[in-house]
């Protein structure tokens, strides 16, 4: 497989998820065109979020083994926050920066290690400071109370059926680079580690022989039919290609996290925009609901599909810590 798709794969899903980070969670899309137009490109969040339901969320750190709110703990309960609200233009939301840490430790230890994951994990959670985003995830509060409570770490996972656990799936597949049995294996061990759930592992297998077949040539729409019809068929794809996209996510397909809707509204977006990386990640983006995550999903998917060089250069040079990200990832892609 070619550097550029594996390239594109992994910048991809990175870019997704930051071009939808101002808009994350907005159900009432009259709202997200008030607040920001047709969203096209990098942008910093606005407050107050007029559809946060942050004021409903609740954490409470049992011990310090469970303090991952830090500072942010004081906006929690109100109404009216941005989800992201200190997060700067072209920055990933919270599980893509933990899949930067999945790329430290893949680099530093050559391969997959879920012991030096968990690691990283419990120690960029546990420091102040190193995130800066308000919202964390049902996941990892749930983590960190098991962690708090002295359980062993590789023990802490709990039941969560959002499709954030399918972050992470793009970095994995560039580190075993098509070899479908190994990356199979390996996106079982780290999912489970944060998310014990049949569905959020099964989709993420069904996104794992998507992704290969695509490194190994496969055009992203015979891929998509092939190994994502439990999510997505093709008389779907015939139906919903003639409505707009606001139609088929939103009457059709939830926009909301559950995994259940949430994947097949990525597999229909990559579907749709197969060849139009940027036209794909701007429709995903003003949908609305859990774009994020949808975003990581299908801009992996595309950019796999057409490779980096068909990336606009505007997404690539604009993420935060742009020069730090495409380093990690070149030594990803090149390393023998």
């Amino acid at each position: 497989m070619s550097p550029d798709s594996l390239t594109g794969l992994a910048m991809g899903g990175f870019i997704g998820d930051a071009l939808a980070m101002p808009v994350h969670w907005y159900y009432d899309r009259s709202a997200l065109r008030q607040d920001y137009g047709i969203v096209r490109d990098y942008a910093a969040p606005k407050s107050p979020h007029p559809g946060s339901i942050l004021w409903r969320s609740e954490y409470t750190a049992l011990n310090a083994r469970g303090e991952i709110l830090h500072d942010q703990a004081r906006y929690w309960g109100q109404r009216g926050i941005h989800y992201h609200q200190f997060l700067r233009k072209g920055e990933n939301t919270l599980n893509l920066q933990l899949a930067k840490v999945l790329l430290d430790s893949l680099i530093a230890c050559g391969s997959y290690d879920a012991d030096d994951y968990l690691t990283r994990y419990i120690g960029f959670m546990l420091t102040p400071g190193r995130h800066r985003d308000t919202y964390i995830e049902e996941c990892h509060r749930k983590f960190f109370t098991a962690y708090a409570r002295g359980t062993a770490p590789r023990k802490c996972a709990g039941t969560d059926i959002h499709i954030g656990g399918l972050a992470h799936v793009a970095v994995l597949c560039v580190s075993f680079r098509g070899d479908l049995s190994a990356t199979r294996a390996a996106v079982r061990e780290h999912i489970s580690l944060t998310h014990r759930s049949p569905e959020v592992l099964a989709a993420a297998d069904a996104m794992v022989r998507i992704v290969c077949d695509l490194l190994k040539g496969a055009p992203l729409r015979e891929a998509i039919l092939a190994h994502g019809n439990d999510w997505f068929s093709r008389r779907k794809a015939r139906e919903w290609s003639q409505c707009p996209d606001e139609v088929v996510i939103g009457r059709h397909l939830s926009p909301a996290c559950y995994i259940a809707e949430a994947f097949p509204a990525s597999l229909y977006l990559a579907w749709k925009y197969a060849d139009d990386f940027e036209s794909g990640v701007i429709a995903n983006a003003n949908v609305g609901g859990d774009n994020c995550h949808r975003g990581a999903v299908l801009g992996a998917l595309i950019g796999a599909a057409v490779g980096v060089s068909k990336i606009p250069q505007r997404y690539v040079d604009g993420i935060a810590d742009a020069t730090h990200l495409k380093r990690q990832i070149e030594t990803l892609v090149t390393r023998p």
